[in-house]
């Protein structure tokens, strides 16, 4: 008798749900997506206890007929593709045909529908047909899930919390609409609307209407293109970093999509502008031909593959970092009326720009064909009026007063200084006229003489003295004078302890940004008049000047609206 059989398609259906249906998330997000393929323009999502008790989705798309409302709970049944080929161009959210039977397979489902005025309810529990009849015809398709979970108590068991479940719907919820600013989403609690977008199609009022003014307010808008990709969206101002990269939101052809390379592309535009563990708000769509993208990966459709990352990763590296270096930076102390809520800015000054204001600098005649980093910042001009508690340079001008951290603006010129020496194919060397001899461990030791080449090649000479240790006959000329050996000990130690994984710009990175911190300005370091105009006019001419490469500020502006609020000047 043979011992291999088919399963039951009740059964196969059980087994898929364990990869399509985690959650509650999961089943709102298979649902909405079914009604974004269906050309919906406005989706209803109304949850009883965050979807623990039932999830609704209602939509006002093309409906379905009697008979393929029954099809649609068939395992691989679907509309979106037809043969092979159909996989080379996928263009809906869902294809595989598995969402719906995997939902009824471990709920209990009613699904009303309505095609050419004819309307249709199907009942199913546990994935068995129930009821079959007719119903009102509402343009659109309305679902209802309830008793989750109710035949696989092992997955039932490992459901959250109503707060849990239900932010994981919101923010679900979120992406989507932020990936389709055009649909108006609708999302409630228990009675209560949690989450409401117009369908405008305009991305930064659907940014404004889910993360609100504050944020929407601060974000830069990127455009972009290549021979295969198409970037738009929106990246924030480093001044409104989160904690996690769940604000890191990419699309592809309007999918939401998980990919690290993206995210860490996206990340490394903001190298130094931003501490670590702190991570941008972004908002990115990226339209690709379908060939060079394959969606077909998991179940959930968000990881995918892409032919030519490479060349995407450039792309949005090199057009973020352009947006943040053609825009004016700097944080403002906004001050907020205690009986105001602030949640909301009014969409008209969303746009608002600083305006340019003469520099009182001479940096000399810019050649035309050049690409001026910061010009609005390089157009301030800003009035040393004095140092307070040692740390703090204070400036003004006719807008208001400015605080620069002494410590995080030296910082940031030496480490481009460093930085661009260290890049720099000419190098200058100056000889020592007491060697300086440093001694190393037998492990220390050999790992240097395994990575000598990186020593010599920014351009050290030495030799080897003695047992375990070298003696430095000349070093490059951007070292700081008096602090040679220092300088030298701590390049040492990055070499030494150099990953296996080794990449040249990431060394000149951590040696630049080691060198920085050490020989820049301590706070409690009193300096002159003379010496802060030299500091202002170094960090004028920085391509970053708003950070220290820690990603700390450098600079915070206090308007005179927001001084005169302070002071009662201004009521409103």
């Amino acid at each position: 008798m043979s011992v291999i059989k088919v399963m039951s398609e009740n059964l196969a259906n059980k087994i898929a749900a364990g990869e399509v249906v985690e959650k509650c998330a999961s089943v709102v997000k298979e649902l909405v997506e079914n009604s974004i393929d269906a050309k919906s323009k406005n989706i209803k999502v109304n949850l009883l206890k965050g979807g623990l008790e039932e999830i609704n989705v209602i939509d006002d798309g093309i409906g379905m007929d009697n008979e393929d409302a029954h099809l649609a709970f068939q395992r691989h049944a679907t509309s979106k593709i037809y043969k092979d080929d159909d996989l080379f161009f996928i263009d809906t959210l869902g294809f595989r045909g598995e969402a719906l039977p995997s939902i009824a397979s471990v709920s209990e489902v009613i699904l009303e529908t309505c095609k050419e005025d004819i309307g249709t309810k199907i009942h199913l529990k546990g994935g068995i047909l129930l009821e079959d009849t007719f119903s009102s015809a509402r343009n659109g398709t309305s679902i209802t899930i309830t008793n989750l979970f109710y035949n696989t108590p092992a997955r039932l068991k490992y459901l959250k919390s109503e707060a849990t479940e239900l932010s994981n719907s919101i923010s679900y919820l979120e992406r989507l609409a932020l990936c389709n600013p055009d649909i108006s989403f609708t999302l409630t609690n228990n009675g209560n609307t949690i989450l409401k977008t117009s369908g405008s199609n305009n991305l930064l009022k659907t940014i404004h209407e889910i993360y609100g003014g504050s944020i929407s307010s601060k974000m830069l808008e990127i455009k972009s293109m290549n021979d295969d990709f198409v970037i738009h969206g929106y990246v924030c101002k480093p001044e409104i970093l989160k904690a996690s990269r769940n604000h890191m939101i990419t699309f592809i052809n309007k999918r939401v999509i998980r990919n690290n390379d993206i995210n860490r592309a996206i990340n490394d535009a903001y190298y130094t502008y931003k501490p670590d563990g702190k991570y941008p708000v972004v908002v990115i769509n990226i339209d690709v031909d379908p060939t060079l993208v394959d969606v077909n990966i998991h179940p959930t459709k968000q990881d995918v593959k892409l032919s030519k990352m490479e060349d995407l990763t450039k792309l949005l590296y090199d057009t973020i970092k352009d947006a943040l270096y053609q825009s004016l930076l700097i944080p403002e102390m906004n001050v907020q009326d205690n009986e105001v809520e602030d949640k909301f800015i009014p969409l008209e000054k969303l746009n608002i720009k600083d305006n340019g204001i003469q520099t009182t600098f001479d940096f000399g005649e810019e050649k035309k064909e050049e690409v001026v980093k910061n010009p609005e910042f390089k157009k301030l001009v800003l009035y040393p009026v004095g140092l307070c508690l040692g740390t703090y340079i204070v400036c003004e001008n006719e807008e208001g007063i400015y605080l620069l951290d002494q410590h995080a603006a030296q910082e940031r010129v030496n480490y481009e200084n460093y930085l661009n020496n260290l890049k720099n194919e000419q190098i200058n060397i100056t000889n020592l006229l007491i060697p300086i001899n440093i001694e190393l461990s037998h492990s220390e030791y050999q790992s240097f003489l395994e990575h000598q080449d990186i020593f010599n090649n920014i351009g050290f000479i030495w030799e080897e003295f003695g047992i375990n240790t070298i003696v430095i006959k000349a070093h490059p000329t951007w070292l700081k004078t008096g602090y040679e050996e220092v300088s030298i000990r701590k390049i040492l130690d990055l070499i030494i302890n150099m990953p296996d994984n080794f990449d040249i710009i990431k060394f000149r990175e951590n040696v630049a940004i080691t060198l920085a911190c050490k020989m820049a300005i301590k706070a409690n370091e009193h300096i002159s008049m003379l010496e802060i105009e030299g500091l202002l006019k170094n960090l004028l001419n920085c391509d970053n000047p708003y950070n220290c490469p820690h990603g700390r500020p450098t600079i915070i502006k206090f308007s005179i609206y927001d001084l005169e609020k302070m002071f009662k000047r201004a009521m409103n």
